[in-house]
């Protein structure tokens, strides 16, 4: 004689299992790199200064190699604010549902970068960033709430490094990013696929899924020159093995049978080359171009307690990026200016709500000033404007069709500079 108990939760587990593999690729909402780090050269400039970035205290997780040109001790600590506009606007939805308004969560980020000279040859330094992340909460009564209701990822990365100067002309540094990632998802359940208490929507909450990774990193600089110098900077995959909670709303009494999932990925590896070339002692021109292994992030695994594993193929594919900066820095004041353009990791048809990136454009500025002996203080913004961010997907069997009609970030930053 069966069990009821043992028949119920085979059912529930066998239902969860097949709402999972149905979630196709709405899970694990992990962002994208972060190049502009929260100080002056890096913020104006959009990030493309940082592989020849031997100016300031942020060369220790720019390019450590870049610390050995610093003449001083030095500090820097910065805050900026994450503005992000994301709106989606349906032309098909099968169950219905609103469209979501503005589903970007504005977020404060700090930066601290401390950069310490012990020889002539020998730098060391400690840095705090937040490399990667993102998110996006769209309501529980979104279109496209059986693929994702909200979905948010943090990342910050603890990162000693060391850099040595080889000889006048060539540097080299390495250093180490400790990571500690946090990420959290809210997915309708379809009525139709997984019983609810009444009828109508449940809810699966992935909550807490953390944990500390590590990301290894390597530079050099090459002076070719004393107006031309090149940078070259490695960052290597790091994978990303989550452990959270999963609650639920809606479900029926067997869902506290499962619990637990882990949630996995690879953080891409990156190889960024950069040049700068110096007018004078005023007046500075930056190039640089890279690429970034997000066909590396491309398979995420998803493994529910007790109710077996669903590998979820984003087909993200690799990118490469490409600017150009100018910075005008005078004894009291400066300014930095940036442009650049990095390619889509996804094609429209496989593009999901945890993530609407396409093509990204951006354009940067900042500007500094020296008000005291040894402080240093600017202001800086970067625009990041994505390109048509179409979507249409089918998730639980149901269909969503549209596109971003507004999908960009901004970036408003302040730092301040201690020279020792």
């Amino acid at each position: 004689m069966s069990n009821p108990m043992a028949v119920a939760r085979s059912s529930f587990l066998a239902s969860l299992a097949g709402v999972v593999a149905l979630f196709n690729n709405s899970v694990n909402a992990a962002g994208f790199y972060f190049p502009e780090v929260g100080t002056p050269s890096s913020l104006g400039t959009g990030g493309v200064s940082n592989t020849v970035n031997i100016y300031g205290a942020d060369a220790v997780w720019t390019n450590p190699a870049g610390m050995t040109a610093l003449e001083e001790d030095r500090i820097f600590a910065g805050l900026q604010v994450l503005a992000p506009k994301i709106e989606f606007s349906s032309s098909v939805a099968d169950k219905g549902g609103k469209d979501g308004g503005n589903s970007g969560e504005t977020a404060l980020i700090p930066s601290f970068f401390y950069a310490k000279k012990f020889s002539e040859r020998l730098y060391a330094g400690f840095s705090i960033t937040v490399p990667i992340g993102g998110g996006v909460d769209y309501g529980d009564d979104f279109v496209g709430r059986y693929e994702t209701i909200s979905a948010y990822l943090e990342g910050i990365a603890l990162s000693p490094s060391i850099g040595y100067e080889v000889n006048d002309a060539f540097s080299v540094g390495a250093g180490i990013s400790f990571v500690y990632t946090l990420f959290e998802q809210d997915i309708a359940i379809n009525p139709e696929l997984a019983p609810t208490i009444n009828g109508e929507d449940g809810k699966l909450k992935i909550e807490d899924a953390d944990d500390w990774g590590y990301q290894p990193f390597i530079g050099a600089t090459y002076k070719l020159s004393d107006q031309i110098l090149i940078g070259l900077v490695y960052r290597a995959e790091m994978e990303v093995d989550l452990e959270g909670d999963v609650k639920y709303e809606n479900l029926g009494e067997h869902t506290s049978l499962v619990d637990k999932v882990d949630v996995a990925w690879d953080n891409p590896q990156t190889l960024e080359a950069g040049l700068s070339y110096k007018f004078n002692q005023l007046k500075t021109l930056f190039f640089n171009a890279g690429w970034q292994d997000w066909s590396a992030f491309s398979n995420n695994e998803l493994a529910f307690v007790g109710a077996g594993v669903a590998v979820l193929e984003r087909n993200w594919k690799d990118t490469w990026h490409a600017g150009v900066g100018f910075s005008h820095l005078e004894e009291r004041e400066g300014y930095s200016l940036g442009l650049s353009y990095e390619s889509s990791p996804v094609d429209d048809e496989d593009r999901t709500f945890d993530l609407p990136v396409d093509d990204l454009y951006r354009l940067s500025a900042s500007y500094s000033w020296n008000s005291l002996h040894k402080f240093d203080y600017s202001i800086g913004a970067s625009l990041m404007v994505f390109g048509d961010t179409k979507i249409d997907n089918t998730v639980q069997g149901v269909r969503v069709k549209g596109d971003f009609d507004d999908n960009y970030l901004l970036f408003l930053g302040a730092t301040m500079r201690y020279v020792f």
